[in-house]
C-alpha cells in the first residue's frame, strides 16, 4: 500500500469515527480508532484540506467534529 493510500484510509476511519460518535478529542480518536499518532495527523490533515472538519481548542483539548 503507497503513503497516500494509507493517509487515506486513515482519514477515512477519522471520518467513520466522528460520524458515529461525534466530536471527539485527538487522543480519544488515536486510542479508540486503533491509528498511530501520526496516522491520526495525517489523516487529520486529509480531511481539513477537503473541508470536511471543525477544529476547536476548549482549553488545551483540540477537538474536531465533521461540518
Amino acid at each position: 500500500m503507497t503513503a497516500i493510500t494509507e493517509i487515506g484510509a486513515a482519514a477515512g476511519k477519522i471520518w467513520t469515527y466522528l460520524d458515529k460518535n461525534g466530536a471527539s478529542s485527538v487522543t480519544k480518536i488515536t486510542t479508540d480508532t486503533g491509528l498511530g499518532k501520526n496516522d491520526v495527523q495525517r489523516g487529520i490533515g486529509w480531511l481539513a484540506k477537503e473541508g470536511k472538519l471543525v477544529i476547536e481548542l476548549k482549553g488545551r483539548v483540540e477537538t474536531l467534529s465533521l461540518k
